[in-house]
């Protein structure tokens, strides 16, 4: 074969090749090069997955006392509390398969310990996800900012015996637990994604006065959905802020402080939940405390859903409880 004869062969087979090629689909055509388009993932099932608790039912996690929930609802995906140890929050989270990289946002419901000490791991693994957490005064471990004008002055005292030599800022900043975590602190109860309340409240109970705490009010077609750490102000006064957003409670998961209360209270509690706020379910955890749990299981009966560590709240019509 001569050049010339090769060269017009040549240009006929790629002229072939081409031609082939353009009648593939795309789909063909992405196929061939193994880089077919993504498919759009779904929106995941409205659920609430336990991952810290001291009841439970799942061998491959931990119980210890404390509190966190991961929630997936209205597309989004909501980290809530981080229980009483970072060791053991990491272990539930990787048994419950929860990636942290991928929340929208996480809330801190208040300062305690037993809901705060996983932010160690989070913010390993999510070293920027916004986390909301209650703002509080002076010395508040999320930090917090004070005017000046809070101290009394003595402008008869030297500069050396006076704060800031006499001239202080107009408003003096405090420091916070995680200096480079993403804190957004919340005085007011306010709406952080559509349809997405952060219920703040401050305890008026002995023991905890003046706790700030945060809860999370989710308003879905079925009624809210509220999830709550400890209810330290009581589950009553946060309900009816809920139902400001709307009058039908339809959900309520989380820890209710009545671990030490007398059955006079329990009973004043569990009645206001169920007749007069008309909670349709209700699924108890964390400080709730076990004569509380007979009480609510014998008044909402299988609308009484189980909540331990690693349990799955099926949010759909009508809830339910999965492993």
């Amino acid at each position: 074969m001569n050049g010339l004869t090769g060269h017009t062969v040549l240009n006929a087979l790629v002229s072939l090749v081409v031609a082939s090629f353009s009648t593939l689909s795309l789909s063909d055509r992405a196929s061939t090069s193994g880089s077919a388009p993504m498919a759009h993932e779904p929106p995941p099932t409205p659920r609430i997955t336990i991952l810290y608790d001291a009841f439970g039912k799942n061998t491959s996690m931990k119980k210890d006392w404390g509190f966190a929930a991961f929630i997936e609802v209205n597309g989004k995906r909501i980290l809530f509390d981080t229980g009483d140890n970072p060791d053991i929050f990491a272990q539930n989270v990787k048994a419950a398969h929860v990636d942290l990289t991928r929340l929208d946002f996480v809330v801190i419901s208040h300062r305690h310990g037993d809901h705060i000490a996983g932010l160690l791991y989070l913010l390993k693994v999510n070293p920027t996800v916004k986390i909301y957490a209650p703002m509080e005064g002076l010395g508040g471990i999320f930090g917090s900012l004070l005017p000046s004008s809070y101290y009394r002055k003595a402008d008869e005292l030297p500069p050396e015996m006076r704060y800031f030599d006499g001239s202080p800022p107009k408003v003096i900043k405090f420091g916070k637990a995680w200096p480079d975590a993403n804190l957004e602190l919340i005085d007011s109860t306010t709406e952080v994604a559509p349809g997405m309340t952060l219920i703040a409240q401050v305890s008026d109970v002995q023991g905890t006065k003046e706790l700030k705490e945060l809860s999370l009010a989710i308003n879905t077609p079925d009624g809210i959905v509220l999830i709550v750490g400890c209810s330290h102000p009581g589950i009553d006064p946060i309900v009816a802020q809920a139902a400001r957003i709307n009058t039908h409670i339809h959900f309520i998961a989380g820890g209710l402080h009545l671990v030490r209360a007398p059955d006079s209270v329990i009973g004043k509690v569990v009645t206001s939940l169920k007749d007069n706020w008309k909670v349709d379910w209700i699924a108890p955890g964390h400080c709730t405390g076990e004569p509380t749990f007979v009480a609510l299981m014998q008044a909402f009966g299988d609308r009484y859903l189980y909540a331990g560590l690693g349990t799955v709240l099926e949010l759909g019509a009508p809830p339910h409880v999965s492993f």
